[in-house]
């Protein structure tokens, strides 16, 4: 059994070139048609990416599905059709319609790196990698794509699928994590000079549609004749992981108090950590920033919501109360200045689960909400084609 090494060498002695060519030469007539992506044929035609678009789509597409993505990306773009114009928009506004993709760094990242674009760069992107890096919130993974992608800089771009397209490309059998940085060497050998964001998003695409995490449809992939991992009928095993270890489970409250008026009792949290910068429900301690019920009341228990984070499972008992006191934390908050379509997946939860219960407001019309009904929890990051990613900027869960 060769090691990777070996095997680059050998697709390298003559076979690297013509592999990229079968799989451009697939590109351009499989690519999938994405809100935020020119297809190869205008491409080809002079049509240039948006760089905004790109960031806007590298930034949702990350721990999140592209179904999923793609009405919050219309969304967006239609209220803030440039970067300046996200630039300009409130923080409140941005967060209410990132409600629902989960990770809220990424919505407190967006808003930073807009606003840096926009004040230090006249409202256009760095067309480097080094550029781009020098942005708030933006880490290797986005900034390769977004300089291969948007300005066809010949970075190497390496998702969850670029992983496993390569891994099996060249028989890498070293488990992931460890991995990674042989997977990400690998690719930059088979990144070329021309069209190299065509490339990057051949590589994903093909991840996502033929080399697929179980049962790859080897039979009609257009890299079939280069692959190690198939002639040495290894490659449904690749890339082989290290077990990850079970998740802890955490267990806490949330307060729900509802004033006869349907105004409800809400804080927002602070920028950094679990939900930072959204609106919430107070809570105790599960979270680390600890607390006792906003305000005295008679608090009944009308069940419990359950979620899952990056690192752990929650599990949530909801507590509910009619008062008109003046609560010690947070503020009342009522329609139309706050909409539980606004809420976090998780306080969304706890939000329905008391409305059930007849202790909050009852949600709006759903032809009327935002984007935040798309989705029921997080979920781990599937690249831009629905895969698990190579390396991420630090999200929380």
């Amino acid at each position: 059994m060769r090691d990777a090494e070996v095997t680059a060498e050998v697709i390298a002695g003559g076979d690297l070139d013509a592999a990229g060519a079968a799989l451009l030469a697939w590109y351009d007539t499989h690519a999938r048609e994405m809100p935020w992506r020119v297809g190869p044929a205008d491409r080809a035609a002079g049509v240039r990416p948006d760089p905004y678009r790109v960031w806007l789509s590298e930034v949702m597409l990350q721990q999140t599905t592209v179904a999923a993505v793609r009405a919050y990306f219309r969304r967006f773009t239609e209220l803030w059709p440039t970067v300046g114009d996200l630039a300009a928009a409130p923080d409140a506004a941005v967060m209410g319609e990132w409600a629902g993709l989960g990770y809220y760094a990424r919505a407190r990242n967006l808003l930073a790196c807009a606003r840096a674009v926009a004040q230090r760069h006249g409202g256009r992107f760095p067309d480097t990698v080094e550029g781009l890096r020098a942005l708030p919130g933006i880490g290797p993974y986005t900034a390769a794509a977004v300089a291969s992608i948007a300005f066809d800089r010949p970075a190497v771009v390496v998702d969850g699928n670029v992983e496993r397209v390569v891994a099996r490309l060249f028989a890498v059998e070293t488990p992931l994590p460890a991995a990674k940085a042989e997977l990400t060497r690998l690719a930059g050998l088979l990144t070329p000079a021309d069209r190299p964001g065509d490339h990057a998003q051949a590589m994903m695409d093909l991840g996502a549609t033929i080399c697929t995490p179980r049962k790859p449809a080897c039979g009609i992939c257009p890299v079939m004749a280069f692959c190690e991992g198939r002639k040495q009928g290894i490659a449904d095993d690749l890339p082989r992981k290290v077990p990850k270890a079970a998740k802890p489970t955490r267990q806490g409250i949330v307060w729900v108090a509802r004033r006869p008026d349907g105004a409800l009792v809400l804080e927002r949290r602070v920028d950094k950590g679990l939900l930072g910068g959204m609106l919430g429900f107070p809570g105790d301690g599960w979270d680390g920033a600890g607390g006792e019920a906003p305000l005295s009341a008679d608090w009944r228990v009308v069940g419990e919501v359950r979620h899952t984070f990056t690192h752990f499972h929650l599990i949530l008992s909801v507590a509910v109360a009619d008062t008109e006191a003046v609560p010690l934390r947070g503020e009342w908050m009522a329609m139309p200045a706050f909409h539980a379509t606004d809420l976090p997946t998780l306080m969304r939860k706890a939000h329905d689960l008391a409305v059930a219960a007849g202790g909050a407001h009852p949600p709006r019309p759903l032809a009327l909400e935002p984007m935040a009904n798309q989705l029921s929890h997080p979920v781990g990051y599937l690249g831009q084609y629905e895969s698990l990613p190579g390396s991420m900027e630090g999200e929380e869960g």
